[in-house]
């Protein structure tokens, strides 16, 4: 990593709050993740973090220097504004290290693109390099690998909807179906082009995917569209897998759970809001085959599910950053950011191990897990672990200031309304 010449080299655990600058791009859950993490692991005690409106939890905690940058969905918006304060903590502490760390495909993808220029400015970005983000980001290049190396994968068609045909030969395909874009980013960008924007399409007949490739068809997204084979099984049949690798491409560390309960808003479908921590040897060994093959390094985060037709455990996707969820790490034994600091900014060896400590991650109060969780026998073990786990909120955090608690508290409590007008009255599921 290209360091500013008059940065002084971080060698000691104790010297990271004072010559580590860190900054976050992003609002969400992992942004405070990480705030709350580089606080817990090295006492840092502000952290910049830039976003595009104010998101209350963030802006009211007192380990944040909060920002609202208009452009930082823009590749030269984001890059002008991490100019402008490496400008600032340079000329103000010339001895600083500055990290970025990004919250969402877009923005792992632009940091990665711009690793040279901001390595210039003197930036750790933690990222793999442009071309190999590009690559395996590409789902349909994902399938490949995963078919080269043996690691199991749904069946799947592709279009492309930027000169695919008019209409697709919807009455060809079995039902239901998965609808998602090979181009994770390109597709959030195209997002006010696309009537009835989801993450991922759950397709239920003929007509509804030839509503749905219409609408993309006509977009400013011209990537392929994948289908795949719906694998049957509700929210715990879905698995999450997050590694941490180092230079050599060798796995070091390594969490994952079983996926308990997922958002059900359309536009943040799959996104997991309850896991728990379990084990899965088969799983391991095919994320360790594919970081070898690629020569990864850094966080990676796979997407995965059972499917009980064969006991196979198919991978969907990899996610090149940390995935919202990376708290459980930490909840599972290992502070996640640590491994940031360590690997990229004061060049430690990582020993393997894996965070496997029991434990439940929750975005959503118990009453939640209670109406919507179908399989009584993982409803009971999460509630157990729920009371087991120190923590398990990612947005709760003691030592933050009492607003940001406050916020977190309301975000919380707001997944009750949610879940009552996206599941529960579309779903007839019955007070419990």
């Amino acid at each position: 990593m290209t360091a500013n010449v008059d940065s002084a080299p971080i060698t000691r655990t104790e010297d990271v709050a004072r010559l580590l600058q860190p900054v976050v791009v992003g609002g969400d859950i992992l942004a405070y993740s990480y705030v709350r993490e580089l606080h817990r692991a090295f006492g840092i005690e502000r952290t910049i973090v830039l976003a595009t409106q104010n998101i209350k939890m963030l802006s009211e905690s007192r380990f944040t220097d909060y920002r609202l940058e208009p452009h930082i969905h823009e590749q030269e918006g984001l890059y002008n504004a991490l100019e402008r304060i490496a400008r600032e903590v340079h000329g103000a502490h010339p001895e600083k290290t500055l990290l970025i760390l990004g919250c969402d495909d877009c923005h792992a993808r632009m940091l990665s693109q711009g690793k040279q220029r901001l390595q210039d400015l003197g930036y750790v970005v933690p990222y793999i390099d442009f071309p190999l983000l590009d690559d395996i980001t590409q789902k349909r290049r994902f399938y490949e690998i995963c078919e080269e190396l043996d690691i199991p994968f749904p069946k799947t068609w592709y279009f492309d909807c930027g000169n695919g045909p008019d209409e697709l030969p919807v009455d060809e395909f079995p039902y239901p179906l998965i609808a998602k874009p090979s181009n994770s980013a390109q597709f959030q960008d195209a997002e006010p082009t696309i009537e009835g924007w989801r993450k991922i399409y759950e397709i239920e007949s003929p007509e509804e995917l030839a509503q749905v490739w219409r609408s993309i068809r006509t977009s400013d997204y011209n990537n392929l569209l994948v289908l795949q084979d719906f694998i049957p099984g509700g929210d715990d049949a879905i698995r999450t897998l997050t590694t941490f690798s180092d230079a050599s491409g060798d796995m070091r560390v390594v969490a994952g759970g079983v996926v308990c309960l997922q958002d059900h808003d359309p536009t943040a479908l799959g996104n997991p809001l309850c896991i728990m921590g379990e084990r899965e040897e088969a799983i391991i060994s095919c994320a360790k085959r594919f970081l070898s093959h690629v020569g990864y390094r850094g966080f990676a985060n796979f997407d995965i599910k059972y499917d009980s037709r064969d006991g196979s455990f198919r991978f969907f996707e990899v996610n090149t950053r940390c995935g919202r969820n990376t708290y459980y790490m930490s909840l599972g034994g290992q502070n996640f950011v640590e491994l940031i600091v360590r690997e990229f900014v004061m060049g430690q060896p990582v020993e393997y191990h894996e965070a496997y400590n029991p434990f439940l991650y929750c975005c959503v109060p118990a009453y939640v897990l209670k109406r919507s969780m179908d399989n009584q026998e993982r409803l009971a073990q999460a509630l157990k672990a729920l009371k087991a786990t120190d923590e398990p909120y990612p947005l709760h955090y003691a030592p933050d200031s009492f607003k940001h608690n406050m916020w977190a508290k309301i975000m919380h409590l707001n997944q009750i309304r949610k879940f009552k007008r996206f599941y529960w009255d579309t779903n007839g599921k019955q007070l419990k």
